[in-house]
């Protein structure tokens, strides 16, 4: 497995942690509504936020692991399980692929691009409460 390059910490951890709240209280949602495609969408979402808070990025691989569960994915299931070892340690150690979307079918070691809005709340250049 690469090693990946140590990450720097986010330039406001507390607007980090609203955006991330918030994909996960709209994944929530969509979850209610039966939607789960968008549940998904805003899952990936709220992993590329968690990945530099180590509580928060293995509490999304905990909700992905839920929501493969539900939706019996054995693939998924398998790659959040793994996720799951290596989430905390890897955020609390800054080493973590920038803009992985966290599912099982992307390398867990694949940096991928960031969405604009996202990469605004990750570098400070975000009007999101904290």
């Amino acid at each position: 497995m690469p090693k990946l390059p140590k990450q720097s910490r986010p330039a406001n951890p507390s607007a980090v942690r609203a955006a991330w709240a918030i994909e996960h209280s709209l994944a929530r949602t969509a979850r209610s509504a039966g939607a789960r495609t968008e549940e998904w969408d805003h899952l990936e979402r709220a992993h590329i936020l968690s990945q530099p808070l180590a509580v928060a990025h293995v509490r999304t691989h905990l909700a992905m692991l839920s929501y493969a569960i539900r939706n019996r994915d054995r693939r998924e299931i398998t790659g959040q399980l793994i996720r799951l070892v290596v989430a905390g340690p890897g955020s609390a150690l800054g080493r973590y692929p920038v803009g992985n979307t966290g599912g099982a079918s992307v390398s867990a070691v694949k940096p991928m691009p960031i969405p604009p809005d996202l990469r605004a709340v990750l570098t400070g250049r975000t009007l999101v409460a904290s």
